[in-house]
């Protein structure tokens, strides 16, 4: 067999239901690793800074818990490269299982950890913990995702498939925000003994669900005939760095806007809303909620845009947008008027959410299939691993500042710039749209 040809997607054979239920699995399962990541992040803004590290100066707690929700991050390239072998040898399939039991089991979890005033140093220690193992889980998971969505696509709606594990960004936000939300109608001393907790605990049903779904999924053709072709890696995540540590790096490049940016816009957004601007909690979950509902309308509309328009133009727009929005949203957000927050919130999540959605059309694209989803987890998970820590960095401008904006805006702009450049470059490894998913030259580069 010519190992070029069997690594070429396979002819759509599927029946109607295979198609709906490959959708389906990846955006429950998408949606719950988001669910629980989003969870932490908005209870570090909200809930940890008090509950596990309590200081005098609101600052310097924020600091301390926003370091935390970092550790997820810095511990996703060690799931890239545990998920990314798993998926390139035993199958993206069995992975994408393991990945949401892992994720789901910690989170709820976290639900159950007495605060640091009942055990002390062991709150955090326990906090720090699970938090690691959602990171490691969450490293795998995306990547997993998008991986098998792009491989069972049909052809010509490679742009639609892969976009849709984006999906659970923006629905996972608005679950956790919404439960933030409602649970913000509680008396505040109940909330802060209980009511957070709820969130964390409902992982577990939610995972009865997700995990039913994807069980009905199969493997995806194109692993299969990489299987079939005996082109399977022994050690895959060394390969990316041995044969293609270029893509790599650009691959974190691209996708950098969509985790820092995000993270920057949202999660640090509520934290500097409510502790700098003196907007209410309500104000900044309301901005947060409006903009993922809008969101998944734009990744929907930049996915079914993406099979007619090269992905590598929607992604240059989303970064070069964000670029030019980073210093006005910022201002509005600082203004204290709710209003603008709100609106500044929502409109500069749009073009980052452009550019997430092709990141699952463009990444996957980057790399050979038989190192596809170790490449795609671990160039992802580099963003992921700097990206963690933007929340933190943008505290730390704060602080340094006197709680000025600039900073802020300046920090927003660089990312945006890194991952335009990081487009441009891809734009130079991959073939146009037209002669995307045909196995030649894509394949044939990757294989040298």
């Amino acid at each position: 067999m010519n190992p070029e040809a069997a690594l070429r997607p396979a002819e759509d054979t599927s029946t109607p239901r295979r198609p709906r239920m490959v959708r389906t699995a990846v955006v429950v399962g998408t949606a719950l690793e988001h669910y629980d990541f989003f969870l932490y992040g908005t209870a570090a803004a909200l809930v940890f800074n008090t509950q596990y590290f309590a200081s005098d100066n609101p600052l310097v707690a924020s600091l301390a818990a926003f370091a935390t929700f970092a550790v997820g991050f810095a511990a996703r390239p060690l799931g890239a490269v545990i998920f990314g072998h798993l998926g390139d040898t035993l199958g993206r399939r069995a992975t994408l299982i393991f990945t949401l039991v892992l994720i789901g089991v910690s989170t709820g979890l976290i639900g159950v950890i007495p605060n640091q005033d009942v055990i002390g140093i062991m709150a955090p220690i326990a906090l720090v913990t699970l938090r690691f193992l959602q990171g490691i889980s969450f490293g795998g998971e995306w990547a997993g995702a998008v991986t098998l969505a792009s491989e069972h696509a049909p052809k010509g709606k490679e742009g639609l498939y892969a976009s849709l594990p984006q999906l659970g960004s923006p629905i996972g936000n608005i679950i956790s925000s919404g439960a933030f939300l409602a649970l913000g109608t509680l008396p505040p001393d109940a909330f802060q003994a209980w009511g957070w907790r709820i969130p964390f605990l409902a992982a577990f049903p939610l995972l009865g669900v997700a995990l039913w779904v994807r069980t009905l999924v199969d493997e995806s053709p194109a692993f299969k005939n990489a299987t079939q072709a005996n082109l399977i890696q022994k050690v895959p995540a060394w390969q990316v760095v041995r044969r293609a540590p270029g893509r790599m790096f650009t691959a974190a490049a691209v996708a950098f806007v969509s985790i820092g940016g995000f993270f920057l816009v949202t999660t640090f957004a509520i934290s500097y809303g409510t502790g700098t601007v003196g907007l209410s909690s309500s104000t900044m979950l309301t901005a947060t909620l409006s903009a993922a509902a809008l969101q998944i309308v734009t990744v929907l509309v930049t996915g079914s845009v993406a099979d007619r328009i090269d992905p590598i133009k929607l992604a240059t727009w989303g970064c070069a947008v964000t670029a030019v929005l980073a210093f006005p949203a910022i201002l509005a957000l600082s203004s204290g008027s709710p209003v603008l927050a709100i609106v500044a919130i929502i409109v500069i999540v749009q073009p980052i959410a452009v550019a997430y959605a092709v990141t699952g059309v463009i990444l996957p694209e980057l790399f050979h299939t038989s190192i596809r989803y170790s490449g795609v987890a671990l160039g992802f998970n580099i963003a992921g691993f700097v990206g963690g820590f933007v929340p933190m960095i943008a505290t730390s401008l704060l602080i340094v500042s006197g709680s000025k904006s600039w900073p802020i805006s300046v920090l927003l702009l660089v990312i945006a710039l890194i991952s335009l450049a990081g487009v441009r470059i891809a734009n130079r490894l991959i073939p146009p749209m037209g002669r995307r998913r045909t196995g030649s030259a894509a394949e044939a580069a990757q294989a040298e």
